[in-house]
């Protein structure tokens, strides 16, 4: 435990210039203390001290979350998140040893991008979340309306019009309101309803859960913007198997936080990694992931620019369907 506070305390210490050297650090300890990724380094061949950059370390399939315990040394989990998947596809699980460390982190996430908690009103709309059980979505926004300490901040599941009528009644206070949904149920609204929510921002997540068919991001916040018209259009993008979330800027690139960073690998040869400005599969190194697998090879297709921001442009092929916020043609 002493080597995970010792992560822990470097976590929200790391810049840009320290990243790469914690990230090393983290690997070689999760290359002998994780039994999963210590036989997949195994089968690689790798000789894990020939590992001294970013580029060169090995990234764990995200697959694997769904049909192994991923899990670095030896504790209880206190919570076992679980994915949406969509019917008749196995679900990932990522245990989680506290779960107050994790709506902390989700707190400073969003923080660092948008300031306190207590500056905003928090009004959820997660139908397909808030009808399943081991979301961490849902974890994470039931945390944000109670640290916002307002009263009109709540889940919403189908009460769309309630809703409407609390955003109306939020309009001349003095906070910010924050309309979360996941992206299907904010197309339903808007077709259902136009509205003129000019002084709110729309965060969306989650993808159509096959609701809907998959549309592209900027589709889908053309249709909102339309019928919506909300003051901006923001976008998140978190999954299952990660701690950390990063996000657009009402832009179509999401931004990380300083604990987390997207490197593009090539379709064709994952062990090569960096890739900058052209369309690669996505891998996220999420140095708050220390109690399970840091280093992750998602399923995502992206495009990583030089400052560090990406874009998601869907899934690759073969991939199974998941809602991590992917909107496809």
């Amino acid at each position: 435990m002493d080597t995970f506070k010792s992560f822990e305390s470097k976590l929200y210490t790391v810049n840009e210039g320290s990243f790469a050297d914690i990230a090393l650090q983290l690997f070689r300890f999760q290359a002998v203390s994780n039994p999963v990724y210590a036989s997949f380094i195994r089968n690689l061949g790798l000789d894990i001290a020939s590992v001294d950059t970013l580029e060169k370390i090995p990234f764990l399939p995200i697959s694997l979350f769904k049909h192994l315990s991923i899990q670095t040394g030896n504790w209880l989990p206190e919570v076992i998140f679980t994915s949406s998947g969509t019917t008749g596809l196995t679900t990932s699980r990522h245990a989680v040893p506290s779960l107050s460390f994790y709506l902390d982190h989700t707190r400073r996430c969003f923080e660092f991008f948008y300031g306190p908690l207590t500056d905003y009103h928090f009004l959820a709309l997660l139908p397909s979340y808030l009808e399943r059980s081991g979301s961490s979505l849902v974890a994470m926004m039931d945390y944000f309306v109670k640290e916002s300490g307002s009263g009109s901040s709540g889940f919403y599941l189908h009460e769309t019009d309630k809703l409407l009528s609390d955003l109306d009644n939020l309009r001349d206070g003095p906070r910010k309101a924050i309309l979360w949904g996941v992206s299907f149920a904010l197309l339903d609204l808007a077709e259902k309803y136009e509205a003129d929510l000019s002084p709110f921002m729309i965060v969306e997540t989650g993808g159509m859960k096959g609701r809907r068919a998959e549309i592209t991001r900027p589709e889908l916040h053309r249709q909102l913007n339309n019928r919506l018209r909300p003051g901006s259009i923001h976008s998140e993008y978190g999954m299952t198997e990660l701690m950390s979330q990063a996000y657009t800027r009402g832009g179509e690139r999401f931004f990380c936080p300083p604990w987390m960073k997207v490197l593009a690998r090539d379709i064709t040869d994952p062990m090569q990694k960096g890739l900058l400005n052209q369309t690669g599969g996505i891998n996220v190194v999420d140095l708050a992931n220390f109690y399970s697998m840091a280093f992750v090879e998602t399923e995502d297709l992206g495009n990583v620019r030089s400052d560090g921001s990406f874009e998601v442009l869907g899934r690759l092929d073969n991939s199974d369907a998941r809602g991590c916020n992917l909107l496809i043609d």
